[in-house]
C-alpha cells in the first residue's frame, strides 16, 4: 500500500523500494487468512479498494470474490502498474486500476456497493477526512471494511526495552510523517466521527511461537523485523538511537524466533455502513 495523499498527509514513511514490494507481498500472503476471512462480497457488487499499492491485497479480493468487480486505487503510478500487472489477464477482466487520490477520486457520488482500505488510514495526517470522502462514494446501505495494525500492541517475551526501543522508532518517524502507527485501536471513533454507522471492530491478534514456524519466517521475520529495519538510516541519522543500541534491538526481535520465545501482534478489521437504508426499504 501506498498512501492516498490529502491536505497535510507527508511521505511513506516504509519507502518504495524493491525490498519494500517483496515485504508487502510476503505479509499479505502470510496473512491471508487472518485478515480476509471474512472479506466476502455479494456476486455483481462494484467495490472501491482505496490504496491497493502493488495490488498485494488486490490479489486476495480477486480470488475470494470470483463474482465482484474491483476499483482499485492508489496515488503512485508506478504502483498502479505493478498492481494491474500482478492481477493478471484473468484479474484485469475483473478489476480496474486508477491513480487517483483519496481527496479527489473521479467517480460520482455513490459509485460502488462497497469500499475496501487495508492498510492506508495509518500514513495519513487526517484519516477522518478521508473516511468522509470514501463515505461519499458508497450507495446506501453499502459498507465499508478497514483494515489496519497496532505497532502499540507489540509484545515480546523474553521482553526487551532494546526491542522495544527500535519499535518506537518507527512509530515516531511515522508520526513526524504525519501518519499514525498505532491507529488500529481508533479505528471505531474514527469511523464514528467520519459519520458510518453500524460499526463492528475485530481484534485480530498473531501469535507467533516455536509451534508456528511459518509464521516466525512469514510474519516476525520477513514482514515486522523487515519494516522496523526499513527505517534504520532514518533512524540512525536522527540521533534516535546509536548503532549498537540498533543492532541489539534487531537481535531482541529475532530472540523471539528462539524454541522459548514468543512474539505477538493484533491487528483490526472494523466494517461499518453508511447509515442510509437501501432504496426500496422503508426505515422503521
Amino acid at each position: 500500500m501506498t498512501p492516498l495523499r490529502q491536505p497535510g498527509s507527508h511521505a511513506y514513511v516504509h519507502g518504495h523500494s524493491r525490498e519494500e514490494q517483496t515485504r508487502l507481498s510476503d505479509q499479505a500472503s502470510t496473512l491471508e487468512t487472518l485478515l480476509h476471512e471474512t472479506v466476502r462480497y455479494p456476486p455483481g457488487s462494484c467495490v472501491l479498494e482505496a490504496g491497493c499499492g502493488v495490488g498485494a491485497q488486490t490479489a486476495i479480493l480477486l480470488k475470494n470474490n470470483p463474482q465482484t468487480r474491483f476499483v482499485s486505487v492508489d496515488i503512485s503510478a508506478e504502483a498502479v502498474l505493478g498492481a494491474r500487472e500482478r492481477a493478471g489477464e484473468d484479474g484485469r477482466e475483473r478489476a480496474c486500476f486508477v491513480r487517483a487520490e483519496i481527496g479527489a477520486l473521479p467517480f460520482p457520488p455513490e459509485s460502488f456497493d462497497h469500499i475496501f482500505v487495508c492498510f492506508v488510514l495509518e500514513h495519513l495526517a487526517d484519516p477522518v477526512a478521508a473516511l468522509n470522502h470514501l463515505r461519499g462514494r458508497l450507495r446506501p446501505g453499502g459498507t465499508i471494511t478497514v483494515i489496519e495494525g497496532d505497532h502499540g500492541s507489540t509484545l515480546t517475551y523474553p521482553q526487551s526495552p532494546d526491542a522495544d526501543r527500535v519499535v518506537r522508532c518507527l512509530v515516531e518517524l511515522q508520526a513526524e510523517d504525519g501518519g499514525d502507527a498505532c491507529i488500529g485501536r481508533r479505528l471505531y471513533p474514527l469511523l464514528r466521527e467520519a459519520g458510518f454507522a453500524d460499526i463492528g471492530v475485530e481484534a485480530l491478534p498473531v501469535c507467533v511461537n516455536a509451534g508456528t514456524p511459518h509464521l516466525i519466517e512469514g510474519f516476525t521475520e520477513q514482514t515486522f523485523i523487515a519494516m522496523i529495519e526499513g527505517v534504520r538510516e532514518r533512524a540512525l541519522a536522527a540521533g534516535m538511537v546509536t548503532p549498537g543500541e540498533w543492532e541489539r534491538g534487531i537481535a531482541a526481535l529475532r530472540r523471539t524466533e528462539e524454541e522459548d520465545g514468543t512474539f505477538t501482534y493484533t491487528f483490526f478489521r472494523a466494517v461499518a455502513g453508511d447509515g442510509e437504508e437501501p432504496p426500496g426499504i422503508a426505515a422503521g
